[in-house]
């Protein structure tokens, strides 16, 4: 997408105060503490293990690392993780 397009984009998405991860398509990601995160919006899984999870989403890889990490859910577009998480990070 280019820079003009997201700036008009953006700009829908303020006028007509509808969610930027919807018009944006980017990922909206939400924590319980840190044992659990709830990701929609996403591309698909490119690694995963007990210790990290890398997810592909719009705007980067989101990394997750933690200990006992575990997939409890995935569907077209939504995973949740559970686990100990440590650290999140888009790389």
């Amino acid at each position: 997408m280019g820079d003009r397009t997201k700036e008009i984009k953006e700009s829908i998405s303020e006028l007509l105060e509808l969610p930027k991860d919807i018009i944006l398509d980017l990922p909206r990601i939400t924590m319980i503490g840190n044992l659990q995160i709830y990701i929609e919006n996403h591309k698909g899984i490119l690694e995963y293990s007990k210790q990290r999870i890398r997810i592909y989403t719009k705007n980067g890889t989101l990394r997750i690392i933690g200990r006992d990490l575990q997939i409890k859910t995935i569907i077209t577009e939504e995973i949740i993780i559970t686990g100990m998480i440590e650290q999140i990070e888009f790389v």
